[in-house]
């Protein structure tokens, strides 16, 4: 029985001269692949020790498609059935409803097209839908939108400290869109990893490993996971009018500022990965948490009577939140720095 995907075998090497060795390929592969006799392969000795054994000219996409009938999904449940498709790797998503469905059918559709990136509907009739994406996954390096992501969490803290310097609270009022922008590059992250895990043509052109890929999306989710507390503090000062000039004395907003310059040193070190100003930066952040957990437990223990202390506390606790995923995003960091330098010795 011939070799077929997803099976193994083993096969010897042989000794076809001095300082060559030859190994035969599948003949189900080569038939699969559209090879003969002197074309050419390309090998790749990857990290791990593993040769890849590729067609020079097989630069074809696999067209991946999901298909989806209202009959068979759950009431209002398209729009999350969509996203697993974009982040699963799609590159077609077909939709067939009832006549009586269109308008709901295109509100779930609008709002994933909000929530992605590359997304555009190709087809509509009264009874189906087709959207297709128009992005290669390969386009946009993880670290530019690891950046952007960096730069929507931060340029709301700064506005958000501005609003308690005096600043008007329209500042604040495009933070949905900042948040959702944020989101939306997470799950552009995570598609572009899942394609990189099954594409070594995405792993090239990103130029990234598996193992690399994987943490860029830890990193991403720790940048999203600060937005939502980012967002969460936009939503309190919002919620309350009577905030005040002299409120930026507050504890917690003390610590606002040693988030932000910690998490910059660490974008830094994405690519510098210098251990040492990834721990300082950690110390910091770990200093912070400390500070506002101590005011937390004060302003439990002597100020109950106090009208903002609810404010207060759940102020403090976000920015508590910010220092901790910032200190999670410095260990993917150390992570990714002691891997690249692991030294693989055969045993």
């Amino acid at each position: 029985m011939g070799l077929g995907q997803g099976e193994n075998e083993v096969r010897k090497l042989q000794s076809t001269g001095g300082s060559t060795f030859t190994v035969s390929l599948p003949k189900p592969w080569v038939v699969a692949q559209g090879l003969n006799a002197r074309d050419s392969l390309r090998v790749d000795w990857r990290p791990s020790g593993a040769l890849r054994i590729t067609p020079l000219d097989g630069q074809e996409h696999v067209l991946q498609q999901a298909f989806f009938s209202t009959r068979n999904l759950p009431e209002n449940s398209l729009h999350d059935h969509l996203m697993g498709a974009y982040i699963s790797g799609s590159d077609e998503m077909h939709i067939e409803h009832l006549p009586g469905e269109a308008k709901e059918i295109s509100a779930q559709v609008r709002r994933f097209l909000r929530s992605t990136r590359g997304f555009e509907i190709m087809d509509e009739t009264p009874t189906s839908l087709q959207i297709k994406c128009l992005m290669n996954a390969g386009d946009m390096p993880l670290h530019a939108s690891l950046n952007r992501m960096y730069l929507q969490v931060t340029s709301l803290t700064r506005d958000i400290l501005s609003v308690f310097e005096g600043e008007s609270r329209d500042y604040l009022r495009d933070a949905v869109e900042r948040e959702n922008e944020v989101d939306a590059l997470l799950y552009l992250i995570e598609r572009q990893v899942r394609i990189l895990l099954d594409s070594h043509l995405v792993a090239t052109r990103l130029n990234l490993t598996r193992t690399q890929a994987v943490e860029y999306a830890n990193l991403a989710r720790s940048l999203e996971r600060m937005m939502d507390h980012a967002f969460s503090i936009a939503t309190m000062v919002l919620e309350n009018p009577s905030i005040t000039k002299n409120m930026i004395a507050m504890t917690p907003l003390e610590q606002l500022p040693e988030w932000q310059m910690s998490l910059k040193e660490l974008m830094i070190n994405i690519r510098t990965r210098d251990s040492t100003r990834i721990e300082r930066a950690r110390g910091d952040l770990k200093e912070a948490q400390r500070k506002l957990s101590d005011h937390e437990h004060d302003m439990l223990q002597h100020h109950r009577t106090n009208e903002w202390m609810a404010f207060d506390l759940r102020l403090s606790e976000s920015i508590r939140r910010l220092c901790a995923y910032a200190r999670d995003f410095g260990e993917i960091l150390l992570n990714m720095k002691v891997f690249s330098e692991l030294k693989r010795i055969r045993s």
